[in-house]
């Protein structure tokens, strides 16, 4: 009974292969990001806050990055079952020159105007400058950023997950060492405080894709492909992609733009609650790394089965990563419950936060620890099963109601109408989107439409499911 709704040895051999790699990767990059946040919680509230202000603008660019290649893992994964490695080149070379685009937009606009930037989400002139100071420098990491995004999905989707790791590692190391030698002035460096956290984070993330792209040079991978193939466009290919890619791209914008108006919201009702925020989702992005793992191994496994044609296969392994998530979801979520007190502690080290901020933190920790099982569902469902099946539009449409129509306008209402008390404002947010998307995920998933190949091995591998179905009496009862 186990082995069914669970999985044998072999399933849990190949996900773990898979997905531990990936879930250590984004460890390391939650580690990098912890690192930071703690250097500069040593300078006290205003840049704490200043800092995770100007987070939110390269975050928000890092979710239509994410959207890119989300587009293309789609088409890269099913590539890889099908073993079409033209097809695997074009993808990863249509999605580089987006990523690129996207990042040098953001770029300049953040370097040419910090302050308009800052004040998308807080007024207050300390907090301004301070948020403007560290962005006019950071900015500068953006395309890094992108371009090792675009790498990883690459090397993820054809099952060469360890160099990914491997450069996080490395990246994570020198940030830390960085962070302390210039913000501090440490190791014969200067002394720049929060301008130095930005060069740290600048010179760390341009380490990366260079690094990478070395060892990429050696070992003769998928990065290092012939331009004349990665850059052929041609038959239509470019509009098919961006058919298929483009709600994809959607998806992550709308909800990465609903987020930052969540940010915006939080930002005006004090700059210690967004210190709280900024310190809660530093914690948010450590305990997510485990379900980075499971829901990114659930979408090589499930995109390369129907690429294959191995359907019902695929449809097995996504049931068995959906009752792994919740269990998972419910392990991590009492964990953080239980020690949400001495985890916001650790950012007091200094005595430079305020016993309101940490307290604030201690309740949002709560609050997510007890709503994590819900929220993961549409997760590993969207960006898990949906998408790598060649369903990549019932996202954005599940985002622009629970989200738009209905967190944003109850967040915003319990805040600015109802004033009601901040950790209640911030527990709205969850409810209102999650519980309506997590039914219509569930819904959707059990009709099977989000079966979409896009080889001609899953193409009759789907024509054989749908008449199994029809000649099963079980799923016709």
């Amino acid at each position: 009974m186990l082995k069914r709704y669970l999985g044998d040895r072999t399933f849990w051999r190949t996900a773990l292969t898979l997905g531990l790699p990936i879930a250590l990767q984004n460890l390391l990059t939650s580690s990098f990001i912890l690192v930071d946040t703690l250097m500069v919680g040593q300078l006290g509230d205003i840049s704490l806050s200043a800092v995770g202000m100007a987070g939110q603008f390269g975050w928000f660019m890092n979710m239509i990055v994410f959207g890119i290649s989300s587009g293309a893992a789609v088409f890269i994964a099913q590539y890889w079952g099908a073993g079409d490695i033209k097809g695997i080149r074009r993808s990863y070379g249509i999605a580089l020159i987006s990523v690129i685009a996207v990042c040098s937009l953001f770029c300049g606009a953040a370097g040419l105007f910090p302050e308009f930037v800052i004040k998308i989400f807080n007024r207050e002139p300390a907090v301004v400058t301070a948020g403007a100071d560290y962005l006019r420098i950071a900015c500068w990491s953006y395309i890094a950023t992108g371009v090792s995004l675009v790498l990883s999905v690459v090397l993820r989707s054809t099952e060469q997950v360890k160099l990914p790791m491997y450069v996080s590692l490395f990246t994570t190391v020198l940030n830390a060492f960085l962070d302390y030698g210039l913000i501090f002035g440490a190791f014969g460096l200067p002394e720049m405080g929060i301008k130095g956290a930005a060069l740290a984070t600048v010179i760390s993330s341009w380490s990366g894709p260079v690094i990478t792209y070395i060892i990429s040079a050696f070992k003769k991978n998928f990065l290092i492909s012939p331009l004349g193939e990665m850059f052929s466009f041609g038959n239509g290919f470019a509009v098919h992609f961006f058919r298929k890619a483009m709600p994809v791209i959607a998806n992550e914008t709308f909800w990465g733009l609903g987020t930052l108006l969540f940010s915006v919201i939080f930002a005006n009702l004090g700059y210690q609650n967004y210190a709280a925020v900024t310190i809660f989702r530093t914690f948010e992005n450590f305990a997510f790394v485990f379900f980075i793992g499971l829901c990114s191994a659930c979408s090589i496994m499930v995109g390369k089965d129907i690429g294959a044609g191995n359907i019902e296969q695929a449809v097995e392994n996504s049931k068995r990563f959906n009752i792994a998530m919740i269990l998972a979801s419910v392990v991590v979520g009492a964990a953080i419950v239980l020690a949400r007190h001495p985890l916001a502690g650790i950012f007091n080290l200094s005595d430079t936060i305020t016993p309101e901020t940490l307290a604030t933190t201690g309740v949002l920790m709560l609050i997510y620890g007890i709503e994590l099982p819900v929220r993961n569902m549409p997760y590993i469902q969207i960006v898990g099963t949906f998408r790598p099946g060649g369903d990549t539009a019932v996202g954005v449409r599940l985002d622009l109601f629970s989200l738009w129509l209905l967190s944003v306008p109850a967040t915003a209402l319990a805040a600015f109408v109802l004033k009601l008390p901040f950790p209640a404002v911030f527990a709205i947010m969850y409810i209102a989107e999650d519980y309506v998307k997590t039914f219509l995920c569930l819904r959707h998933f059990f009709t099977y439409q989000w079966l979409r190949p896009v080889t001609e091995q899953g193409k009759a591998g789907l024509e054989r499911f749908w008449e199994n179905r029809r000649q099963s009496p079980k799923t016709t009862a």
